[in-house]
């Protein structure tokens, strides 16, 4: 057995450090790092409860809108408010392109460029994976940058600005929208639908959110090959690599999803977490969650409630290799993204995936792509609901006592804020964001985190300096670093 470490990775948000045991070329344990501890608990505490709504932002400027929906959540929780209909609608919107630009450039910008590397130039695909996707060079990326940055006017018209708008209240949106702006939105949007029509899958968004199995998906590859677009030449990618076996966390296949785009009570896609081995939807309780520091560079002892947990550094702690707790449900490992939240809500194709191989570099892939065809059609809906002239957010004042939880999807997976509330200032503030649970280290059992048990298996010979198969396995979970240690 041998043992290195690996870091820092490229092309993943934040500081990352993996350290690899590794027998007869394979990965045989693994232990992952968050290197870089910042403190947004401990900043806020003592402060105003709707100071939150101007540092929680900062976290992170690639999903600082989801750190301000949560955040709003939270408040709206301990201040007993509701919404409007135009300001859920609104938030929706905002959190809705936040996520599906994410998703887009993970894809373009993070994922795909590893696949036009020398490593495989025998590759039958390489030609074109190289042409479409090598980095700086390739095509794609000419052709989805300007898409991206039309798309994300919707959040210079809803938020004013992005990262770290201020629009996101407890009570709704802070920004109204008129009839103009409306028809404006409804533009860009539909805007956006044609060039992922065009360029991304060759095909309706409605015949992409269609396909019900694992066989449909080869079937809609093979009736016009991978040429009709860059979601048909992933498949082929992947197929010929078999990503599919690549990736798989045998011991947590487990789907978090809180539930996301919330409106009068209901929300767009499912809350609860997909039990693999019993293949049964388990009801999901924040009463549940756990976080454990036994592995981390944290004050404390077993595991806590967030409303009860602290933040306290502890360089010292021997057992510790890590800033990144362990969040726990019920005491076990879950995963979070975008595959678990298709596999909640039911989505037959994501459900076959994960029966057929569980979550692994190819069933995370199509999850997010997947997404992307289901939320832009009810995007359009949202927007020409939109009623300019009626209220955007309701007004209301923080209790002096009180305590509140925000549960939200991320683009990446399960966000969640805590706050306790005393003397009308904040008490206690706990966050666990989407990579917290993906990228935890071991619990006190020593149960290892979900990514650390997905690359178990993993090729690593050990003449390669930053395994290929071990970097797909990592971007597969779109890493985001500095939300982890937050």
């Amino acid at each position: 057995m041998s043992r290195r470490v690996l870091g820092p990775f490229n092309r993943v948000e934040g500081d990352l450090e993996l350290s690899l045991d590794t027998e007869d070329g394979v990965v045989s344990a693994a232990r992952v790092n968050s290197p870089l501890y910042r403190g947004f608990e401990q900043i806020l505490e003592g402060k105003a409860p709707a100071d939150a709504m101007v540092i929680v932002p900062r976290i992170c400027g690639i999903c600082s809108v989801s750190q301000s929906v949560a955040a709003a959540t939270a408040l709206a929780d301990a201040m007993g408010v509701t919404p409007p209909p135009n300001g859920a609608r609104a938030t929706n919107l905002m959190l809705a392109t936040e996520n599906l630009a994410d998703h887009l450039t993970h894809f373009y910008l993070f994922f795909m460029p590893d696949f036009a590397r020398d490593a495989y130039a025998g590759a039958p695909w390489f030609a074109s994976a190289e042409a479409r996707f090598k980095a700086i060079r390739g095509a794609a990326a000419a052709d989805v940058l300007p898409a991206r940055a039309q798309f994300m006017h919707l959040l210079g018209t809803l938020a004013g600005k992005w990262p770290h708008t201020l629009s996101v209240q407890p009570g709704g949106s802070a920004r109204a929208v008129s009839a103009t702006e409306r028809v404006r939105m409804v533009s860009l949007i539909r805007s956006f639908r044609a060039w992922l029509e065009r360029h991304l899958f060759g095909d309706a968004l409605e015949a992409i959110s269609g396909i019900g199995s694992e066989a449909a998906l080869w079937a809609w590859l093979d009736a016009k090959g991978p040429e009709r677009g860059d979601f048909a030449r992933f498949l082929a990618i992947a197929r010929n690599l078999r990503l599919d076996r690549l990736g798989r966390c045998e011991g947590g296949e487990r789907y978090l999803s809180h539930g996301n785009y919330v409106f009068e009570g209901e929300r767009l896609f499912a809350r609860g977490v997909w039990d693999g081995a019993s293949a049964s939807l388990l009801d999901f309780a924040h009463e549940d969650v756990t976080e454990d520091v036994s592995h981390a560079w944290m004050a404390g002892e077993g595991a806590c409630h967030p409303l009860s947990g602290f933040t306290q550094p502890d360089i010292a702690r021997e057992s510790g290799y890590s800033w990144c707790k362990a969040p726990r449900w019920r005491g076990e490992v879950v995963q979070c993204g975008a595959l678990s939240r298709q596999v909640v809500d039911a989505h037959p194709l994501a459900r076959d995936l994960v029966a057929a191989g569980g979550g692994n570099v190819f069933s995370r892939v199509v999850g997010r792509l997947l997404e992307i065809a289901r939320v832009v059609p009810e995007m359009e809906r949202w927007a020409l609901a939109i009623e300019p002239g009626e209220r955007f957010c309701t007004e209301a004042g923080v209790p002096d006592s009180a305590q509140g939880v925000g549960l939200i999807e991320a683009a990446r997976g399960a966000l969640g804020h805590w706050v306790v509330i005393r003397k009308g200032r904040i008490q206690r503030y706990q966050i666990i964001a989407p990579t917290t649970w993906n990228f935890s280290p071991r619990d006190g059992r020593g149960t290892p985190g979900a990514l650390e048990q997905a690359l178990v298996g993993t090729p690593a010979c050990e003449s390669d300096e930053m395994p290929l198969a071990v970097q797909h396995v990592v971007r597969s979970f779109d890493p985001c670093m500095v939300c982890t240690v937050h």
